[in-house]
């Protein structure tokens, strides 16, 4: 109940943040700014990387953390229109084969981590080399392209002025958060991310649990490969390699301990709503390039780390004086 109520509060800050950081935009910056056409492209660019920082999360509350997200998505993305560039080739099993294509690259960043007991940021830095390097060989180190335009129109498609990707991205935060929430596999993810001894003796199979987590995380990041080759119609070995930097901070960012153990996916969907507003606001200051982007995330990477760590610390030493 306590690290509930945490989480809880965690999510209140975000929100009384996402707020706002919306009324200083909207002040600064509304005739630019508040439109629904810039709301609808944030829709669509946040579903993909949103979904990625989904995944990177959940591996991150298990104690470990995917660095091979991006790479996986993108992998998936170039199966999927490889296949649908074949004649008579159906566009659903298309889809099918990359989200199993997806599993199947956590599965394995999940065999090296619990059985062979790689440390998780080597083992998934490693694969994303992996994933990376067939990706290009496959697609023949070109984009892949002509996506059949009953697929692609997906990227476009609107219901009720909301982008179908972000409708897409709100089921998955609506499961993630239930499954992470309400189910016995959810919550094993948390012990395991606490102290994996405690749960080894406590008789939960840590293998089989991290396995799966990093299965679900390959998973949702072939949703997210799916979702931007239906946007930019295209698929590339190296697209959005910047994504991996956003996705750490993400997760970060809505509450994710690095160390494991704790986190919310709400606390990661509205740190997602934040860094894209952010990323959208910036585009509205021309004498701001783009070059400077990675730093400005690094700078607010380094700088929620530090907030966390001085809260945790004051958190510690005023539940060691109530003791």
């Amino acid at each position: 109940m306590k690290k509930l109520k945490t989480m809880d509060e965690n999510v209140l800050r975000l929100t009384i943040l996402l707020f706002a950081f919306l009324l200083i935009a909207g002040v600064t910056k509304g005739d630019s700014f508040l439109k629904v056409s810039i709301f609808q492209t944030m829709g669509k660019q946040l579903s993909e990387y949103g979904l990625m920082a989904v995944g990177c999360g959940i591996c991150m509350i298990s104690g470990g953390i995917d660095l091979s997200c991006v790479y996986v998505a993108n992998l998936c993305g170039i199966v999927a229109g490889l296949l649908m560039q074949k004649s008579g080739f159906p566009i659903w099993a298309a889809v099918i084969a990359a989200i199993v294509t997806g599993a199947a690259c956590g599965a394995f960043n999940g065999f090296l981590i619990s059985c062979l007991k790689i440390p998780a940021m080597l083992a998934t830095l490693g694969s994303y080399q992996l994933f990376q390097g067939i990706s290009v060989v496959i697609s023949g180190g070109s984009s892949v392209g002509n996506i059949p335009k009953a697929y692609s129109a997906f990227g476009s498609v609107t219901v009720m002025g909301i982008p179908a990707a972000f409708l897409v991205f709100l089921a998955i935060i609506i499961a993630m958060s239930f499954f992470m929430g309400k189910t016995v596999f959810g919550t094993r993810i948390y012990l395991v991310g606490t102290n994996a001894k405690s749960a080894m003796f406590a008789g939960i199979k840590n293998k089989t649990i991290l396995t799966g987590t990093y299965m679900l995380s390959g998973l949702i990041s072939g949703c997210a490969g799916l979702l931007s080759l239906a946007r930019i119609n295209s698929a590339k070995a190296d697209f959005g390699t910047s994504y991996t930097m956003q996705c750490i901070l993400i997760a970060v960012l809505g509450g994710v301990n690095p160390n494991g153990g704790f986190g919310s996916i709400p606390g990661i969907a509205i740190a997602v709503l934040i860094l894209q507003m952010l990323s959208s606001y910036l585009n509205t200051f021309p004498d701001i390039s783009n070059y400077y982007r990675d730093s400005i995330w690094g700078i607010a990477l380094i700088g929620v780390l530090i907030i966390n760590f001085t809260l945790e610390k004051r958190k510690t030493a005023r539940q060691a004086k109530m003791n």
